[in-house]
């Protein structure tokens, strides 16, 4: 059996102190009628804050722009009824002595696959969704602004409510990623250009905003990726350089973790420097940035997530590996997602090594807000 200690010390960073490293990782719900949280959300979330979860990431939670959100029961992150509706939310948190933050949200280019809902032209930064698959109309200096402003505001609400940090979505090919990205922004502004460095400059001014809209002793997390949902191959920095290039900025700009996805936490982002049980990409992102980060990827179950929309279960996995690399200091916090979806108490089982109790992973879980 794992000793599974190392997930249950305290975190502490300068502007964020958390009981224990497991990290509840946002989730795309859409169970927010008309885009307000309301009671079953808040009991939701509270239910994990009970169970133990060191700090919860709500689901994508969307600015203030046309066409932010994709589908239409995403919550809003604007708006004086969503916004009370997020004020139940992290007081029923507290309530259950948990922490969270609202995962600040633009689903840009990704078009709705809801015919009935189609909320208007499409924010992208040159009219694409992927390389040759035409999206929107590329976005105007004015649309930029507005969209920077937004962000700045939902962050200042966040702080507002009494969240205790939040999450700018930056992965997997939505509006920020697509700045990222070479195949989708082909800007020959100062938004856009041939390296990295350059096509981060969008969110780099993004988060400047949200740190001057909360201050300088407030935590704001960046979520980031190499694979797209449109593309899972695709990759942002094919050297440990061009990842210093990408994230550095964006740190310097004012995040305090980074919180980076993959597909399989424990695959090695570069092994063709350090080997098959080399760094994964948290472990890479913290050694050339020097801020604390989050590794997420298909955490204690046996099946990669990609097939919890094909309707596959998952059994529960071992935690090895996993405790292998946080003992030797290679990311500082783990994000669980389809586990605590279908096991609320999961990390109170895995913290008193009651593994037999673990459930399997339930693709009915994806529908339903228990």
């Amino acid at each position: 059996m794992t000793a599974t200690d190392v997930l249950f010390q305290p975190f502490a960073s300068p502007n964020l102190v958390l009981p224990n490293r497991i990290v509840m990782a946002p989730m795309t719900r859409n169970m927010a009628p008309d885009g307000v949280p309301g009671p079953k959300n808040a009991e939701y979330y509270r239910r994990r804050a009970a169970g133990g979860v060191g700090l919860i990431l709500s689901e994508g939670t969307v600015v203030r722009r046309p066409a932010s959100r994709n589908m239409p029961h995403i919550p809003l992150f604007h708006s004086e009824e969503p916004l009370g509706g997020w004020r139940g939310v992290i007081e029923a948190v507290h309530q259950a002595g948990g922490k969270m933050g609202p995962q600040i949200w633009h689903t840009g280019g990704v078009a709705s696959h809801e015919p009935e809902f189609q909320p208007g032209p499409l924010d992208t930064p040159s009219g694409l969704n992927a390389p040759d698959q035409p999206a929107g109309e590329p976005m105007s200096e004015e649309a930029i602004a507005d969209t920077v402003a937004a962000f700045a505001r939902a962050a200042a609400d966040a702080k507002a409510l009494g969240f205790d940090t939040l999450e700018i979505h930056g992965a997997h090919g939505y509006l920020i990623d697509q700045f990222f990205w070479s195949g989708t922004n082909r800007r020959t502004d100062r938004f856009g250009g041939a390296t990295i460095a350059e096509r981060a400059r969008f969110a780099a001014e993004v988060i400047a905003a949200m740190r001057a809209a909360v201050g300088p002793g407030y935590p704001i997390l960046l979520r980031v990726s190499q694979w797209k949902q449109q593309d899972y191959t695709a990759r942002l920095a094919s050297t440990p350089q061009e990842m210093e290039q990408w994230l550095q900025p964006l740190v310097d700009a004012g995040v305090d973790i980074l919180h980076c996805s993959q597909r399989r936490f424990w695959e090695p982002e570069f092994p063709e420097i350090d080997g098959e049980e080399g760094l994964n990409f948290a472990g890479w992102a913290k050694k050339v940035t020097g801020v604390p980060t989050i590794s997420v990827g298909s955490v204690g179950l046996s099946g990669e997530f990609g097939g919890a929309f094909r309707g596959e279960s998952s059994r529960p996995a071992s935690l090895d590996g996993l405790v292998a690399r946080m003992e030797r200091g290679e990311f500082d916090l783990i994000a669980v997602g389809r586990a605590l979806l279908s096991d609320p108490d999961w990390v109170e089982k895995v913290r008193h090594a009651r593994t037999d109790e673990l459930r399997d992973f339930d693709p009915a879980s994806l529908r339903e807000l228990a």
